[in-house]
């Protein structure tokens, strides 16, 4: 049984491929004309010192690794699996026939280039210590910037970090146990965390490639498994941020081969030869999947003994959810009233590649277009994006401004039920496509969190409304009749024990309640494409994350945790506060635009006296029928402590603020005045935490849910503790990758305990 390995970056010597350049001369050139510079010359006599280069380095690797890989072929035959380490992966499938020659020479080329780009990080190799050791060195001494980039072999380990920090932890690891610590020569911190924007560079860029179906099994450093024809895309970009789990790979082979596996290295060196004695052939746990003949995977039922496919953060969620908004993960960042979820937010993370809502919430028509035409400008190139539509006065003019600015991603939020502005967004530019399906060119996703509500939201739109809309002339006919065929939402996201407004509700109860009432209208309306169904609320630790999507949900929204990050749109001021709470430090407060209902929003308690004198107010709004019933105590109290200002003065500014039939009807209305007064303390409360003006702390208005205190502790004793530190797009990241961990563990733990602990 042959088996081929290809080596990765780190094996290149000068004068490499010398006798292979001639003879295989004619695909030396096609390379040469590709690359734009000498093969042979680089290799043989390498002038300018550029071989140890990465964009150099990798090109000519690939070249010589394939070369030597058909002389091989030519000498011995094919072998019955290839597998390469790290940059070795492209001649491993090269042989296999996943791509011709000059596609891999291109492909290489343009890995090489992006992954140059990367300055500051370091890599080091880690001698005389298991992984668990490793691992457990990491978390218990602060360790948290340093990622494994290499399992070699059960004792050598690659760490991977900022230069700084790699330098540092020699010391650590050596007073630990480590018999050797060696900083490597390498300009990058390759496969890890710090390669993000490399791999969504590279995965925007290889999606557009074709490959051919495979002739020979090829087992991926990603998660020791065989490739199939359709996730060779997804595992080469998955590869750049994803440690190689090369001794892993080394042990699918020993456990799926009949025969004893005879090892060759098809390049340059016999690094990977040597590390094989120090690889055991038996392997902990066997892989769930056999290999054909044909090197297709062939699933093999589990058993108790273990579960070792790795689960990937872009496998987690619905397909059809990241393939409508274009996005590589399950995971949005949800809007926060007045530009909390800012255009900064909503650019950084358009940029990763992930989606986001722009928190239009109490932000004027004018401020909103700025912020529009802002994000427009930085995300050209089809980046995905949001914008929040919120219940309320100004629900007219920011539909104008959806249509004017073509908004394709919608989060209709506070809604009790569609109303027309909302419902002529909805059906404005539906039209048959040649296929004869409805297309909408936008999307809603509304957060709801009562079933009622959600029945509204899984229905039709409105007949009443839609024939309304139709007689103002305000739809076409076509446009009324293809609306019949759709939701009034393309997706629902639960909300439950969330920040701002919620119902209180909790997400075991009711996101498998909503996923039911999901398939039924489904099935009632015969709608032809799926309604997803996720939630928000309490998601502060990839623990969290983890349970949402194994209660069936397709997405994952967050909220309270992106508001202690340097790009949301308040004050530092409250993010020093945030940054310091824990899970109990958040309440329940009376809703200022939902007044007089007492509909509740959640905030932050801790050093702020808001809630209580919120609530407060409520209780004497219900009491009391007119500001002058109050005595004349609670007078004073309210003026000189709670506003800092008259009654007279507020209403003078209540007056400006609403229109003058609302003032009219206050003034007939002595109870309404009250409200209106009362209700001035919410706006002025978030005004002063959005300013961040210190001398009023104590009346801030933050609205912040549980989750961003357990998000503390995950993050306490780490880089992330500071909010400084805290970027919205990373913390997503670190979210999805963790929650694919967490899943991952928790299968093996079933499987390897059999649900005896």
């Amino acid at each position: 049984m042959k088996i081929c390995m290809f080596p990765g970056q780190g094996s290149q010597k000068k004068g490499m491929g010398e006798q292979l350049f001639v003879k295989y001369d004619e695909l030396v050139q096609e390379a040469n004309e590709i690359l734009g510079y000498d093969l042979a010359v680089l290799c043989g006599k390498d002038p300018d010192r550029l071989l140890n280069n990465t964009r150099y380095t990798q090109p000519a690797l690939f070249v010589v690794s394939a070369l030597t890989y058909l002389d091989s072929v030519e000498k011995e035959g094919e072998p019955d699996y290839v597998l390469g380490h790290s940059l070795g992966e492209y001649a491993a499938l090269f042989a296999a026939g996943a791509f011709s020659f000059g596609a891999g020479v291109k492909l290489v080329k343009q890995r090489g280039e992006m992954m140059n780009e990367v300055k500051n990080g370091g890599m080091a190799a880690l001698i005389g210590l298991k992984k668990e050791a490793v691992e457990k060195i990491l978390q218990h001494h602060n360790l948290g910037t340093i990622d494994i980039a290499n399992y070699n072999t059960p004792e050598q380990i690659i760490v991977a970090g900022p230069r700084e920090d790699i330098m540092a932890a020699q010391r650590v690891f050596e007073s630990n146990g480590a018999k050797l610590y060696f900083p490597l020569n390498v300009s990058g911190a390759f496969h890890s965390r710090y390669m993000q924007e490399v791999a969504a560079a590279f995965g925007e860029m290889i999606a557009r490639h074709t490959f051919t179906a495979l002739r020979i099994p090829v087992i991926a450093n990603v998660n020791a498994l065989p490739y199939t024809n359709d996730n060779i895309g997804a595992l080469l970009t998955a590869q750049i941020t994803q440690p190689v789990k090369w001794w892993e790979s080394i042990h699918y082979v020993y456990q799926h081969t009949k025969e004893t596996p005879v090892f060759f290295e098809t390049g340059p060196g016999d690094v990977l030869k040597k590390m094989l004695d120090f690889i055991p052939a038996l392997a902990p746990a066997p892989a769930p999947a056999a290999v054909a003949a044909t090197g297709k995977v062939v699933e093999q039922p589990q058993t108790a003994t273990g579960f070792s496919d790795k689960i990937m953060p872009e496998w987690i969620g619905s397909a059809d959810y990241k393939k409508d908004y274009k996005v590589k993960y399950a995971y949005a960042a949800g809007a926060m009233v007045h530009g909390i979820a800012s255009k900064e937010m909503v650019v950084k993370m358009g940029r990763a590649g992930m989606m986001s809502y722009f928190g239009t919430g109490g932000m004027k028509a004018p401020e909103v277009e700025k912020a529009i035409v802002y994000i427009q400008q930085e995300l050209q190139a089809g980046e995905p994006y949001g914008m929040n539509m919120l219940n309320g006065a100004r629900e007219e003019e920011m539909v104008a401004l959806m249509l004017k600015y073509n908004i394709r991603n919608i989060e209709a939020s506070a809604y009790i039920e569609p109303g027309p502005a909302l419902v002529k967004l909805r059906l404005k530019g539906l039209h048959r496509k040649a296929d004869g399906s409805i297309e909408s060119p936008r999307r809603i996703m509304a957060k709801i969190s009562r079933p009622e509500v959600a029945e509204l939201f899984l229905s039709p739109p409105s007949e009443r409304i839609v024939a309304k809309l139709l007689a103002d002339q305000v739809i076409t006919a076509e446009e009324a009749a293809l609306g019949k065929n759709i939701p009034m939402a393309d997706d629902l996201c639960v909300e439950a024990d969330s920040g701002g407004h919620t119902d209180q509700g909790v997400a075991w109860v009711l996101v498998p309640t909503i996923i039911r009432q999901r398939d039924a209208s489904m099935k009632k309306f015969n709608y032809a494409k799926r309604i997803n169904v996720g939630t928000a609320g309490g998601i502060g630790t990839p623990e969290a994350a983890a349970a949402a999507f194994v209660l069936g949900a397709d997405f994952i929204l967050t909220g309270s945790i992106n508001q202690c990050t340097v790009e949301a749109g308040v004050s530092e001021v409250v993010k020093d506060m945030l940054q310091q709470i824990n899970i109990q430090d958040t309440t329940y407060a009376p809703a200022g635009d939902m007044f007089e209902i007492g509909a509740k929003i959640q905030v932050l308690k801790k050093g702020v006296f808001f809630p209580a004198r919120a609530n407060k107010l409520y209780d004497l709004y219900k009491q009391y029928n007119t500001i002058h019933e109050l005595s004349e105590e609670t007078s004073v109290q309210l003026q000189q402590k709670y506003f800092k200002r008259s009654f007279d003065e507020i209403y003078e500014e209540v007056k400006a603020y609403y229109p003058p039939a609302e003032i009219a009807l206050a003034e007939r209305n002595p109870k309404q005045k009250m409200a209106y007064i009362f209700r001035w303390y919410f706006g002025h409360t978030t005004r002063l935490a959005l300013n961040g003006d210190s001398n009023n702390k104590v009346d801030f208005q933050v609205h912040c849910g549980p989750a961003l205190g357990a998000f503390n502790q995950w993050v306490k004793g780490t880089a992330l503790e500071d909010w400084r530190n805290r970027h919205v797009d990373e913390i997503a990241l670190k979210m999805m990758t963790e929650t694919a961990v967490i899943l991952h563990d928790r299968m093996q733990s079933f499987y390897t305990t059999g649900g005896k602990r």
